[in-house]
């Protein structure tokens, strides 16, 4: 019985005949795939993280300000409160990269 895998495996032809040229193309095309996969699904990643998406849900997206405001346009700070503390948001702002 191995003579006849022997007699009809690819490689028994002599080389260069049979399965011999995709024996290299089979793992390049794997890890062309991934490659891609990787590229691909990373791009879309750090679009929703800049987007606002997150692990931490909605709230990791919206600004400190946003909060602020919002927190103003409801009534639970007054203007003199609000102004005093945009301005220490603002003061404290990390630079953009």
């Amino acid at each position: 019985m191995l003579s006849a895998l022997t007699a009809t495996a690819p490689w028994a032809y002599g080389p260069g005949v049979g399965f011999f040229p995709f024996f290299f193309l089979i793992p390049l095309f794997w890890i062309l795939l991934f490659v891609v996969l990787f590229l691909v699904v990373g791009r879309r990643r750090r679009r929703w993280m800049a987007a606002g998406g997150g692990w931490g849900g909605w709230h990791q997206g919206r600004s400190a300000e946003a909060t602020l405001a919002e927190r103003f346009a409801n009534g639970d700070i007054d203007e003199v409160e609000y102004r005093a503390r945009l301005e220490v948001l603002r003061a404290n702002r990390e630079p953009m990269r």
